[in-house]
């Protein structure tokens, strides 16, 4: 082999290892990167995964914001998830109440947990939950239901450009994962 050969193979290897390091440390980067583009873009709103301390502040009553309902089951969760209601408007600073319907569908016990989603992403920053079924897994004896409760309000700085809010759930099926201090619900009625 030649001088220039093995210098143009080392050099060619040292490119190589630099460039599988920068893909490594890309690799890496990639969650940040994504969690500001999306905060950017306004996707995927993300809310919190804990309850919200409710302080009594000013309703603003001047203000009226829609807040939408949606419930998604993942194709082996064998429940009916339903809102109680699909829409209701709402005032900045209220406490809300709500609930969301779940029925076991199967002929064993099963544990779900639902993930949670604001629309717009922009949004997801000025909605507190202050109780949610989705803070813990949720248990449900074969044919039970339950009604899952969901207490929250909109941070009345809500930006004036959001005027309609939309909450997600999708119902995971958690029963071959396990759980750990989950609650049962639901007895069968």
């Amino acid at each position: 082999m030649s001088q220039h050969q093995v210098k143009s193979n080392r050099k060619l290897i040292m490119l190589l290892i630099a460039g599988s390091i920068g893909m490594f440390g890309f690799g890496f980067a990639l969650v940040p990167l994504y969690d500001v583009l999306c905060d950017q873009l306004g996707i995927n709103g993300k809310t919190q995964s804990t309850a919200a301390a409710y302080t009594p502040m000013t309703v603003d009553t001047s203000r009226i914001v829609t807040v939408e309902f949606m419930a998604h089951t993942q194709h082996d969760m064998p429940w009916q998830f339903v809102p109680e209601v699909k829409r209701m408007q709402i005032h900045p600073g209220e406490l809300i109440r709500t609930n969301f319907h779940a029925k076991n569908l199967s002929l064993s016990q099963t544990i779900g947990q639902a993930i949670p989603s604001v629309s717009p992403g922009q949004g997801a920053a000025y909605f507190h939950k202050t109780e949610c079924f989705c803070f813990n897994q949720q248990v449900l004896a074969a044919n039970a239901d339950a009604a899952l409760p969901l207490i929250f309000y909109v941070d009345p700085d809500l930006p004036q450009s959001i005027s309609t809010l939309t909450l997600s759930y999708t119902l995971y099926n958690i029963t071959d994962k396990g759980y750990v201090g989950a609650v049962e619900q639901g007895a069968a009625k």
